[in-house]
């Protein structure tokens, strides 16, 4: 039996950072008729940032929270965890799409993770947070001058940066794999995913927000002047209503023009034992991205367990299943469980506790935008294709500003006043996807027409490779 078959024998498929005693009880359900001075759509991280910005702002505002099932049960309990200052899915990210105000928006990172981190210590939220910083490496001696520029980049606009050869970089984080990297130290690290979200609900309703959980939006229109929204055994009427829902994509039919649910997959070991962590280093406990085409990325959790995730799917029903009975099976994660073992080879004796998939929102940006819907009083943020975790604070921050038409210098900026491109409708989509998420699995291995393929999608605009 092969390592990865081996190794996923008896695992769990659930979320690791769900699997958790510390889960705080569910708030009731919306049942009934009422009103609010906003309607916030989603429990999630963009939610619930939002909701505590919005009392925060003005402690007066009538602030009401649906979720459609239990908070962080959605996506923002299933990443992988590692977070960092930047707001437009990395620098690289960000020189590519918005090159004029890639000034702006670094300064408008760091005050944004200063942000969080000023939350975490006003209601003392205990998210496991660790500050050991993210790394980025090169998979091969090919993708050095990559990781190269990676570490120019972060320098030129002020970053606390090193770059390590192979040496250094394998002091770091012992795998025979990384021949070079980025090591980008201030202000990112990793957190407990689920105790963030949980910690953000308990502010939340500090705060006073009335906090509805297992409350279905059903439907949102405009009535007599106000909004409405019907849920499953109620109905709330408020001026401004902001939709959180992210890859999930509800709350007006066309937001799915611009917005792919893609799944990615994580599985985590067992916690390792003080012999196999000395096998590994990784004394620091950065966040790691490599550079393989299908992306990969790793970071440790407090209890000395290594989360590996990155391996992307798509399904033709879109995003509205939060759990697909066919992620609950072990073949999706076999390729995920070899790629783990052609990293870390010297522990060939673990095993892993739990597998699973959540929901990323893919436009051709890669990073958050805004849409706006009934004359501006209802703005969807979102479209976080990964380092989600921080920028959703500043995605509810912009907004709420969209949505309260506040006189915000960053409004005037790029990213705020325009969207990223339409892409495929279905069944187009759905071809489009796997043709690519195949060439992107097979790409290092077998190269020919991937490559070209690959190079084809990154310039209509997904810079999956």
């Amino acid at each position: 039996m092969t390592f990865a078959a081996t190794s996923l024998k008896d695992v769990t498929f659930f979320p690791f950072w769900l699997d958790n005693p510390d889960a705080p009880p569910v708030e009731p359900q919306l049942i009934g008729r009422t009103s609010a001075d906003l309607v916030i759509v989603g429990g999630g991280f963009t939610g619930l940032w939002a909701a505590i910005q919005a009392k925060e702002a003005d402690p007066g505002r009538d602030v009401v929270l649906i979720e459609a099932g239990k908070v962080a049960y959605g996506a923002s309990g299933r990443p992988g965890g590692i977070v960092s200052t930047s707001i437009m899915h990395g620098l690289h990210n960000a020189a590519r799409l918005f090159p004029e105000d890639i000034g702006e928006l670094e300064r408008l990172g760091q005050e944004n993770m200063q942000g969080l981190l000023g939350t975490l210590d006003l209601f003392g939220i205990d998210a496991h947070n660790t500050w050991g910083g993210e790394l980025t490496v090169a998979v091969g001696d090919d993708q050095v001058e990559n990781v190269r520029a990676e570490y120019e980049l972060h320098a030129e606009h002020g970053h606390d940066v090193e770059f390590l050869d192979r040496d250094q970089v394998q002091a770091q984080v012992n795998s025979p794999l990384y021949a070079a990297g980025c090591w980008n130290r201030k202000l990112s690290g990793t957190v407990h995913p689920a105790r963030l979200v949980w910690g953000l609900k308990r502010a939340a309703l500090e705060l006073g927000v009335r906090l509805h959980e297992f409350t279905p939006m059903e439907s949102l229109e405009r009535v007599n002047g106000a909004m409405e929204i019907k849920t499953h055994d109620g109905l709330v009427r408020a001026p401004k209503v902001l939709l959180c829902t992210n890859a999930f994509a509800a709350g007006h039919r066309k937001i799915k023009q611009r917005v792919a649910g893609i799944r990615d997959r994580i599985i985590a070991t067992e916690p390792l034992s003080g012999e196999q962590l000395a096998r590994i280093g990784w004394n620091s406990r950065q966040g790691v991205y490599d550079t393989r085409t299908q992306l990969n990325y790793t970071r440790m959790t407090k209890d000395n367990r290594i989360i590996f995730g990155g391996r992307l799917t798509y399904y033709h029903d879109g995003t509205n299943n939060t759990d697909p009975a066919a992620e609950r099976v072990v073949d999706p994660y076999l390729r995920l469980a070899e790629a783990f073992h052609e990293t870390f080879p010297q522990l060939d004796d673990i095993r892993f506790s739990h597998a699973w998939s959540g929901p990323i929102a893919l436009t051709t940006r890669m990073a958050v935008h805004f849409q706006e819907y009934h004359q501006g009083d209802v703005i969807w943020a979102g479209g976080y294709s990964g380092f989600g975790i921080s920028t959703s604070r500043f995605g509810a921050r912009v907004g709420l500003a969209k949505l309260d038409r506040a006189d915000l210098p960053e409004l005037k900026l790029d990213f705020a006043t325009t969207m990223p491109n339409r892409i495929l409708p279905e069944p187009f989509r759905w071809i489009g996807s796997k043709i690519t998420l195949y060439a992107l699995d097979t790409a290092d291995e077998k190269g020919g027409w991937r490559r070209p393929w690959l190079k084809l999608v990154d310039a209509m605009g997904f810079p999956l490779s």
